[in-house]
């Protein structure tokens, strides 16, 4: 077989199996580092994008926004200062901040083809005391939330909740001790959930944020009582708006019949009168004769 036919069999067993020459990788997709410090992203790519490869890099948070870090061989303005270019291809930072947590692209392109690398960084931060929500008095039946949130571990931390100092499992019905709790935890949004909320659930509850930054962080115990439904104390006030009802009505009864309260008077009809004015020629006779009403002497 010729050299021509040879390549043409390499070119047809590279298509058929998806590979391509054009290739981008990083040495290190998985970065993990202390707040403050600085660290390196790795990317290379094959000669086969050529030696005027246009690489830029890209981040995307954990919320999903994405901007550009290296553009046109450039730093932007948001890392200007902290964040260089070197070797052509890699990023150094020099210091890291919690904002930084997120993934990042290494995109390289040329001679017609693209590929890109994908490197995930994040920042470690140690937990902080988290804020804890326990409601101090609530009634059976009802339903109740518990909340627990750290805003600054990072990665995202998860969340333990203890009872009377007893750490709760996440799923209860899976541990002989705790087959008769119906709580509901989950470990990702700190939610401890009662629906509806027992006797057996009263006591001090308080919350633990951990990940792998550093110790754990609680918060301060708070003491929840359940209490029962006072339906004596409901019946006795009902009773006692009843009574006053009715000793409202027996005082308007008597105030009116010893005249005490104002009497209604009855308004007259009102008649028109229409004003008419004298004739001129002799008033109430319509024969239009004079007549003399008077007589005068001289």
């Amino acid at each position: 077989m010729s050299v021509s036919g040879l390549v043409s069999v390499a070119l047809f067993l590279l298509a058929a199996t998806g590979v391509s020459g054009f290739t981008v990788t990083t040495s290190q997709a998985d970065v993990q580092v202390k707040e403050n410090d600085g660290t390196d992203l790795t990317c290379s790519y094959s000669a086969d994008f050529g030696s005027n490869a246009r690489v830029e890099w890209k981040f995307r948070d954990l919320k999903g926004s994405q901007m550009y870090v290296i553009f046109d061989g450039k730093t932007t303005t948001p890392y200007a200062g902290r964040v260089t270019m070197y070797n052509g291809n890699n990023l150094r930072f020099s210091k890291v901040t919690r904002k930084d947590n997120g993934a990042y692209d290494c995109e390289v392109s040329g001679n017609g083809q693209f590929g890109e690398a994908k490197v995930k960084l994040t920042v470690l931060v140690p937990p902080s005391p988290p804020v804890c929500r326990v409601p101090t008095s609530v009634t059976t039946g009802s339903t109740v939330i518990l909340s627990c949130h750290d805003g600054d571990g990072s990665p995202p931390p998860t969340y333990n909740w203890y009872k009377d100092g007893t750490l709760l499992p996440s799923e209860p019905n899976k541990i002989q001790a705790f087959k008769n709790y119906t709580y509901k935890l989950n470990p990702a949004t700190g939610e401890l959930a009662f629906a509806p909320v027992r006797k057996m659930d009263s006591g001090k509850y308080y919350c633990e944020s951990v990940n792998p930054a550093g110790p754990p962080k609680s918060c301060k115990a708070i003491t929840m009582e359940v209490r029962d439904v006072n339906t004596g104390g409901i019946v006795a006030g009902v009773i006692v708006a009843l009574l006053l009802l009715a000793l409202l009505g027996l005082g308007i009864w008597y105030a009116n019949k010893k005249g005490y309260l104002p009497k209604k008077t009855e308004s007259k009809p009102k008649t028109n009168v229409v004003y008419q004015p004298p004739s001129l020629y002799g008033g109430e006779d319509e024969d239009g004769d004079f007549k003399q009403k008077s007589s005068f002497v001289v």
